[in-house]
């Protein structure tokens, strides 16, 4: 398998093999400087040369996992994330390179950060705080035992500060003092993140910022060359002698005399070494560890994680706790939720054969049924469009990608009111391979939706039956003892419109007695 890490500087390839125990190795890495994100100090637009050069590294990046037969995983963060015209790009990299990027959250980003650096620094006892700083932002994660107990996303990075304050040669002095106090007023939120988390006993970089200051510091000091990259440490004071010889080098010319600096960070590192200088001041950082593993690594075992898992239709534990802390703040809702996710389940597995869908879309199915109703929050009138908006722009969800996002907060839109149409512009704006996946996973939420219409369980479980093409399709539901599902039948055949359409079947809903699925194949119990 193969991870691209798509930064705002940088593109890194990483080819490894799973070696079991949820470990990899590595067999194969690359890097190139691309500059995605160079073009202006807001980073709102990707320049179409740089997307031309980033399009051509990914087309490189395949031919080299290609020739190990790797399946590639690329994800994309600040630059492509912020971009208005990422689009551009995104179907460049698909129809050029054969590549299909993943935009991660920034939160998502500093959860696979912190992954990648569990593999290489000895800190899974230790209380962590892990430093990243790329070209156009900066995470800072705060974890313990594996787990991310906090995590932020700040919109300060090398490349961003270099276009703000650093653009102009020589440098002057005012404009590192500007930068230092633009730096400094965005740390107060980080530091009260750490500080809730419970601080931290360890401090972790993992960025190429950080690894080519400890190398610049090792080069001043007249150490030998380290046979790691990563697994090296540097003091404040060490610190601050770097940033005090790079600050007082106003050309990019003058800068490249500097030992150890890599020529082609030459420009940009001044931006990166202030940011760096102020985080350690900000948060009290007297020594700082470096991990050459970072997002890459982080993507690597995320996939060797969820190939080992192995589970049909059920949310892996990570992804299935952030789900239910987003669901959480509609808390009258969980029952009847979770009631219409099992059904909604039962009717996934019952037309898988129509619908030829992965396992992962039985995932983000679950997701939307538990979230459905989530924009409760905000208000009951028209609330299905307000679980969009919750879950599209929430940073609980932690394991799922931008897209998968996307897709959930879609099915949740259309479980209630309206079919996907095409004057929807968020339904447009999707590749037709997605639209079908969404009117067919609207189609069974609704339907199951239907099926739980009074809230009380009267649907105990269900069955889908069809015998040869052509044929309708059967749900039979089974009533829990005791109670009437009349209005269940009525509600569930109502909204069949969409799964019939999207299926392309006819779709009967018939009632059995209490009892008569519990030994039938394809049942399941639902809970409540």
């Amino acid at each position: 398998m193969a991870a691209i890490d798509i930064g705002t500087n940088s593109f890194h390839l990483v080819v490894a093999r799973p070696a079991g125990n949820n470990r990899f190795e590595i067999l194969a890495r690359d890097k190139e400087v691309v500059r995605l994100g160079s073009a202006s100090g807001d980073m709102k637009e990707l320049h179409p040369d740089a997307i031309e050069r980033g399009v051509a590294t990914l087309g490189r990046f395949r031919r080299v996992a290609d020739t190990f037969g790797a399946e590639v995983h690329a994800v994309a963060t600040s630059a492509v994330r912020e971009a208005e015209n990422r689009d551009d790009f995104l179907e460049a990299a698909l129809a050029k390179a054969n590549i299909r990027i993943e935009v991660i959250s920034g939160v998502e980003e500093a959860r696979l950060i912190h992954l990648g650096v569990l593999q290489a620094v000895p800190v899974f006892d230790q209380q962590v705080l892990v430093i990243d700083i790329g070209g156009g932002s900066t995470e800072f994660i705060v974890g313990r035992g594996g787990d991310v107990l906090s995590a932020r996303s700040l919109k300060v990075g090398a490349i961003r500060m270099t276009e703000r304050f650093f653009r102009k040669e020589p440098v002057k002095k005012k404009a590192v003092d500007e930068a230092r106090k633009f730096v400094k007023s965005f740390l107060p939120r980080v530091k009260v993140m750490v500080d809730e988390a419970g601080g931290f006993e360890v401090a972790v970089g993992s960025s190429g910022t950080i690894l080519n200051v400890a190398e610049m510091i090792r080069a001043h000091y007249g150490s030998e060359p380290n046979r790691q990259v990563g697994m090296r440490s540097f003091t404040a004071e060490a610190l601050a002698e770097v940033v005090d010889d790079l600050a007082s080098r106003p050309r990019v010319a003058d800068r490249l005399d500097v030992p150890g600096l890599d020529p082609r960070r030459a420009d940009i590192i001044l931006g990166g070494v202030i940011v760096l200088e102020q985080v350690f001041k900000s948060l009290g950082i007297r020594e700082l560890n470096t991990s050459d593993y970072a997002l890459r690594e982080g993507v690597l075992l995320d996939v060797v994680r969820r190939r080992q898992a192995g589970t049909l239709g059920h949310l892996r534990d990570l992804r299935y706790e952030s789900v239910l802390h987003l669901a959480a703040l509609a808390p009258g809702e969980k029952e009847h939720c979770e009631r219409i996710a099992a059904l909604a389940a039962q009717l996934f597995e019952g037309t898988r054969h129509l619908s030829g869908l992965s396992d992962e879309a039985e995932e983000w199915l679950e997701a939307a049924a538990i979230l459905q109703n989530v924009g409760l929050v905000i208000s009951h009138d028209r609330h299905h469009l307000h679980s969009y908006y919750v879950i599209r722009n929430s940073e609980l969800l932690t394991g799922f990608t931008d897209h998968e996002i996307e897709i959930i907060a879609m099915v949740a839109r259309y479980h209630r009111k309206s079919t996907p149409k095409a004057r929807h512009p968020e339904y447009a704006s999707l590749q037709e391979s997605d639209q079908r996946v969404v009117e067919i996973l609207s189609g069974i939420l609704r339907v199951a939706a239907g099926l739980d219409r009074t809230r009380c369980g009267a649907v105990s479980r269900l069955r889908v039956d069809h015998e040869a093409d052509g044929e309708p399709l059967r749900i039979l539901v089974e009533m829990a003892p005791g109670l009437d599902a009349d209005l269940e039948l009525y509600s569930a055949r109502n909204r069949k419109d969409l799964l019939e359409q999207a299926l392309g079947v006819t779709v009967d809903i018939e009632s059995v007695p209490p009892g008569l699925l519990r030994t039938g194949a394809g049942a399941a119990d639902a809970p409540g």
